[in-house]
């Protein structure tokens, strides 16, 4: 049996892509494994309480993604007491003996929004911004790591930061009250670009822009999960950018993973490709790569794998951004 345990239900991947695919992957490598599903809707004491359930479950493997990085540690520590090897799913547990990690290389996906929105401002001409960076939830380790990896691009490219905010639970409602402040503060003129870690927050801050009466293509904003209603936004221009995760093969191989572990078996070989520093040890990783994607490329990405397929994207408000674009 595998518990597989995820952290929140706000960013929509996770109910819509990441548990489907998990479940379906295992089914086909072991058709006998059970599988205790749980969500933790961000809070770190019904986490606490799933990974209990899971324990005195006597599940065999316990894929955890976390709510909070840090606190899972004593949440490792009690699965590895009873027995039971912990897989660190898409956000890094720190300072914890873990068996295995499965992610994308964040400070790589903060880059590639770094570069995007530094390559967007210079092409029109503000090239040191200024922007509003909107950073992820601060008990994410993964969300310190897009900010390093924006941060550091930023700093080399010149571009100023006008305001900077990690929002909590990476809610798209406290992204959005944190872009009213900024323009509250800042003004329309005082900044040129918005920084949203993920696709969630970029909604909010567009929705903070577009209640202020400023036109959202004017004002880049980057996004990160290639979700459907940022697809659609950034087909209807109001959303500059997503990166693109393929979560197909990030459930896919946590899962293949999670049945060897199970059975008491080897990781498939080839399957891990480096190591990640919790703070405590080097965790053996599955990792895997990202992609920018922009207007002229959803077609090549996002309906190529079939993340989302036409139909999904194109719905009748976006016909015409469809067919503009060439997906129609």
């Amino acid at each position: 049996s595998i518990a597989y345990l995820l952290p929140e239900s706000k960013t929509a991947r996770y109910e819509t892509q990441d548990r489907p695919l998990f479940e379906a992957k295992v089914e086909e490598e072991c058709p006998d494994c059970d599988i205790l599903y749980s969500n933790a809707d961000q809070d770190t004491a019904k986490q606490q309480q799933q990974v209990e359930a899971a324990i005195t479950e006597g599940v065999d493997v316990m894929v955890l993604d976390p709510v909070d990085s840090a606190a899972a540690a004593g949440l490792v520590t009690r699965a590895k007491d009873a027995g039971i090897p912990v897989i660190s799913y898409d956000r890094l547990i720190l300072d914890a003996d873990l068996d295995y990690y499965v992610s994308f290389d964040s400070v790589e996906v903060g880059k590639q929004q770094g570069e995007a929105l530094s390559e967007k401002l210079a092409d029109e001409g503000s090239p040191k911004g200024p922007i509003v960076q909107i950073n992820g939830a601060p008990t994410d380790n993964n969300a310190k790591l897009f900010k390093e990896g924006s941060t550091g691009v930023f700093d080399q490219e010149g571009v100023e930061i006008a305001k900077e905010y990690d929002t909590p639970d990476w809610s798209p409602d406290e992204a959005q009250v944190e872009m009213e402040q900024a323009i509250t503060s800042e003004g329309e003129n005082g900044f040129n670009g918005v920084y949203a870690a993920n696709d969630g927050t970029a909604g909010g801050a567009i929705a903070a822009l577009k209640s202020a009466g400023i036109a959202p293509a004017s004002k880049p904003v980057t996004g990160q999960d290639a979700e459907l209603a940022a697809i659609q936004r950034i087909l209807a221009g109001e959303q500059y950018m997503t990166v693109y995760k393929p979560i197909r093969p990030l459930a896919e191989n946590a899962a293949e993973l999670a049945v060897a572990l199970a059975q008491g078996e080897d990781p498939p070989e080839g399957l891990i490709t480096g190591e990640q520093d919790n703070g405590q040890e080097q965790v053996p990783t599955v990792f895997l790569e990202t992609i920018p994607v922009f207007r002229d490329n959803i077609e090549d990405t996002i309906v190529k794998d079939d993340f989302w397929s036409v139909d999904e994207i194109c719905t009748k408000a976006y016909a015409q951004d469809c067919k503009d674009a060439g997906l129609q």
